[in-house]
């Protein structure tokens, strides 16, 4: 996750708190995507952005995850994002964000 976007992200916990927020990760491979939500849970890893050592604990989900697919209609996911999910592994993906939305105290899976 880029250091502008963890700001944001700061920001927007501090202005609406982590209990309003959820984030929805697009990263298509399950090491990347692990670390994204690691970052806005547990803290940013690498200790170089604004949320090193910043649980913030947010709620945090693959677009692959089955309680995201259930709430985008069926002609969006198709022009957007269905492609993508037929290329790239799903379900490793899906399970990578959600063992660290588990382990960081976001949101219930």
């Amino acid at each position: 996750m880029d250091l502008d976007s963890q700001e944001q992200i700061l920001k927007l916990s501090e202005t609406h708190g982590a209990s309003s927020l959820v984030v929805i990760i697009g990263a298509p491979d399950p090491e990347a995507a692990e670390i994204t939500a690691e970052t806005v849970t547990a803290g940013d890893p690498s200790y170089a952005g604004v949320l090193a050592g910043v649980q913030l604990g947010l709620d945090v989900y693959h677009i692959f995850d089955d309680a995201i697919r259930a709430e985008v209609p069926d002609d969006v996911w198709e022009d957007q994002i269905g492609v993508m999910s037929d290329v790239l592994d799903a379900p490793a993906l899906a399970a990578a964000v959600a063992g660290m939305r588990d382990q960081g105290g976001g949101g219930a899976s």
